[in-house]
């Protein structure tokens, strides 16, 4: 059980991350001067927060869940094939995904970010997040875009459910729990530290990951 909870811990850390980007965007744009509606009509209120953060928990939770649960049916599939190999496999993905993590929260170092595609993708993903929020109002539509894109490595991850020794629809539900959790949290303490922790979170979540993949080989 300790094992699915620092994974779920893990996987949350992308959602963890964004949460924060957000509730970061919800403040600034309800403070801002040079957006009238949003300065002389809103205020950051307790309820647009409130809104927020519900619907980032409820989005990213979900996706979360479901995505580990694909890549569990998946893998329970190929598992009679590959059954002298998987721990290896559940190994080497969960290395690769946490060395990812790492590899994109080292990089957006804002005094190594000087080449044009990493500048290009941090206004993309920094433009997605303002829309997410426009006038105090979520979008759901790139909340769905933000949750699905959050949650592809999570299903890759679902292929090590099938090697540790839990339920695996219980470990998809603790995995969105432990996801809407973080998520929600992440909302309140953007809007009051700013993003300065969204790179910390996903460092957390790669270092963790790639000891759980470790730990499957010996």
């Amino acid at each position: 059980m300790i094992e699915i909870l620092l994974l779920a811990i893990a996987l949350a850390m992308d959602a963890f991350a964004v949460s924060i980007g957000l509730g970061a965007k919800l403040a600034t744009g309800l403070a801002s001067k040079t957006n009238p509606t949003i300065a002389n009509g809103l205020t950051p209120s307790s309820r647009v927060l409130l809104n927020l953060a519900l619907m980032a928990g409820l989005y990213f939770g979900l996706a979360q869940g479901v995505m580990p649960l694909i890549g569990y049916l998946l893998g329970a599939a190929l598992l009679g094939w590959l059954a002298s190999l998987a721990p290896w496999i559940a190994c080497i993905i969960l290395v690769g995904l946490g060395s990812k993590m790492l590899y994109e929260a080292l990089k957006s170092d804002p005094h190594e970010a000087d080449d044009k595609a990493g500048i290009e993708k941090e206004e993309l993903e920094e433009a997605t997040l303002n829309k997410a929020v426009t006038h105090g109002h979520v979008q759901h539509k790139i909340m769905a875009t933000l949750a699905i894109a959050t949650s592809i490595d999570a299903m890759a991850a679902g292929f090590t459910l099938n090697l540790l020794p839990v339920n695996a629809w219980l470990a998809c539900i603790i995995i969105a729990v432990v996801t809407a959790m973080f998520s929600i949290f992440g909302v309140y303490l953007g809007k009051q530290s700013g993003t300065w922790l969204e790179d910390k979170a996903e460092i957390l979540g790669g270092v963790v990951l790639i000891l759980i993949g470790i730990k499957m080989v010996l």
